[in-house]
């Protein structure tokens, strides 16, 4: 990310936000289970939220960087681990449900993006539940925040059937103004 991006995915207005705003409404009527994987938090913003929740939580983050400021942050709430989410370093069947909040469109290509959405897959326990929002990229302000960044936004309309072709069913996947929100699961 950039420096402008670093800095107000950094602050405290941002992880209000997350708290406040994000979560509940990518979470809502989603049951994450007792074991969740959540994929590339950055920051940590929406981490310190599920980290508040019953159960184990694990964190895979591919910048070594933000692996350290989760570890100092979360203490022993999450197991922080870095790696790429194209590539988990996970058994499979592992997760009871697995969350990813505004970081797919850093993904540099679709290619890559469907091979995350194959890996949660892969990691997820048979009913496990992949839950996630994303942002639309509507608005000047977005796209100057994200300058020097990769941006690869996903299409609302295209991922029904991208979560359906790695496997998916139940696909759910909702709009605001500025973002999208999706649930599928497992069979």
């Amino acid at each position: 990310m950039n420096r402008v991006h670093n800095l107000y995915c950094s602050s405290d207005r941002w992880a209000r936000g997350a708290r406040e705003k994000l979560l509940p409404w990518g979470l809502s009527g989603v049951e994450l289970g007792d074991n969740v994987l959540e994929v590339g938090p950055g920051f940590g913003a929406t981490s310190q939220v599920l980290a508040e929740r019953p159960g184990k939580l694990t964190i895979l983050e591919l910048e070594e960087d933000y692996c350290e400021h989760l570890r100092s942050v979360l203490g022993e709430r999450a197991e922080v681990v870095q790696g790429d989410a194209t590539q988990m370093p996970f058994e499979d069947a592992s997760f009871s449900g697995a969350a990813c909040f505004t970081m797919v469109h850093h993904i540099p290509s679709p290619d890559l993006q469907d091979r995350l959405f194959a890996e949660m897959f892969r990691v997820l326990r048979p009913g496990g539940v992949f839950a996630g929002t994303d942002s639309i990229g509507r608005g000047l302000l977005f796209k100057l925040f994200h300058i020097g960044d990769t941006l690869v936004l996903v299409d609302p309309d295209g991922l029904p059937g991208r979560l359906g072709a790695a496997g998916f069913e139940s696909v759910r996947v909702s709009t605001s103004k500025q973002s999208l929100r999706w649930s599928a699961r497992k069979p």
